[in-house]
């Protein structure tokens, strides 16, 4: 071996020693379709932070995501990093083995995340968190406000003052609610979104303490009521009414108001730049009830416990769980981030977090999608019967307790 081969190989070595570590290609699954443009920005931050890791963001259809992503970890294809659903969609792909267990020691930031937030991220049986949690989502009216100003109308402080200012927009030719019931689970938000306060947290807290059923008068009363205001003041052939037709009703100014979640905020004002909405609990039956909204944390971030790159998605995930992220996805996204200490500087934005305040879970999402029958798949079926005529709010709840004892133990006695 020469001397200048000998230079040579020494040089290879040390230029192989000295070369960066390759960089980690990432995939991040979401069903967040509408969200990708600023999921991209995002990214782009992180990457320019961390040069080592690149994050490949990847959306599919809402509807079928659960299925997709389920099949894929089955198959060994997953993604390294994936939004999850909340509480019992959560529970399906964790206890499966599927991802990877998060604590204070991997992901530091989770100590200060609120205890609900960390819950619905969680599995029951042992407490273990699988996902950082993204957003919280609040069920309550959106209203629009230029309608409601030329009217003379005020935000409702009572159940009759609710049905008082429908009827006004009624009598000025106005649709007063934008909602149609055609799409299975907007019969469950607008159940939730109105009646909330009827139900009462005293009810909501017999249930959770075992003494009391869905065949409560509480529960069935606000049923009742709901329906009543539907029949009267929804629009026409309401039950036909299809969610994105009814999107286009409110969006339009032909309806006043809309039953929905936070998250048609951004959605509406994507549809129509110039409309100004406020927010509202729906009432209780007088002014000293409590006026409550339905909560809920739609989903995480979780880590595929199979990930070749696992070191490099926990970096990612730690990210996503940092107040700089929480900060951007609030602004951009205009929702409630889950991240603590997060400002929101759109007013219409920090009224609904101010809403949050008082509340309930949104029910049968929080606690009720655990076991076959689902909570929401009864309640919506249920109620689409009850818009139609074709059974009572006394009916449903039965229907509920007994569907719900198949697999709900406190049911069962």
């Amino acid at each position: 071996m020469t001397t200048n081969t000998i230079r040579i190989g020494a040089a290879l070595a040390a230029m192989v020693t000295a070369a960066p570590a390759l960089a980690q290609d990432l995939t991040f699954w979401s069903w967040r379709q509408e969200d990708r443009a600023a999921y991209e920005q995002f990214i782009e931050a992180f990457e320019a932070a961390n040069p080592d890791i690149s994050v490949t963001f990847e959306t599919f259809e809402a509807t079928n995501y659960n299925t997709i992503l389920s099949t894929a970890l089955a198959g060994g294809t997953g993604p390294d990093v994936m939004m999850v659903r909340a509480y019992g969609g959560l529970e399906n792909v964790a206890t499966a083995g599927y991802l990877e267990p998060l604590s204070e020691e991997n992901v530091p930031a989770l100590a200060d995340f609120a205890e609900p937030a960390l819950a619905a991220e969680s599995v029951r049986e042992d407490g273990q968190i699988y996902a950082v949690p993204f957003a919280s989502q609040t069920q309550l009216v959106i209203y629009n406000k230029a309608i409601f100003d030329a009217n003379g109308l005020e935000e409702p402080q009572t159940w009759e003052e609710l049905v008082a200012l429908s009827q006004s927009l009624k009598d000025a030719g106005i649709i007063p609610f934008a909602n149609g019931t055609a799409t299975a689970w907007q019969n469950e938000t607008v159940t939730f979104g109105l009646g909330s306060s009827l139900m009462g947290s005293d009810f909501y807290d017999d249930l959770m303490a075992g003494e009391a059923d869905f065949t409560d008068e509480r529960f069935t009363s606000a049923l009742a009521a709901v329906n009543d205001l539907a029949q009267e003041y929804f629009p026409d052939g309401f039950i036909g009414l299809d969610y994105p037709s009814a999107q286009q009703l409110f969006a339009s100014g032909m309806a006043g108001m809309f039953i929905g979640g936070s998250y048609e905020l951004a959605t509406f004002e994507g549809l129509n730049s110039e409309i100004e909405m406020g927010v509202f609990a729906a009432p209780g039956e007088t002014a000293e009830d409590e006026k409550l909204v339905g909560l809920y944390f739609d989903g995480g971030y979780a880590v595929n416990a199979a990930s070749p790159n696992k070191e490099a998605a926990i970096t990612f995930v730690n990210y996503l769980a940092s107040q700089e992220f929480g900060q951007a996805f609030a602004n951009t996204l205009n929702n409630i981030s889950a991240v603590p200490g997060v400002s929101f500087d759109d007013p219409l934005l920090a009224e609904v977090n101010e809403l949050n305040q008082s509340s309930i879970p949104y029910l049968m999402l929080v606690h009720f999608r655990y076991g076959e029958p689902s909570g929401s798949v009864l309640i919506q079926s249920e109620m689409q019967k009850l818009f139609a005529g074709e059974t009572t709010p006394e009916a449903i709840g039965e229907a509920l307790t007994t569907g719900l004892a198949a697999w709900y133990e406190p049911f069962q006695d």
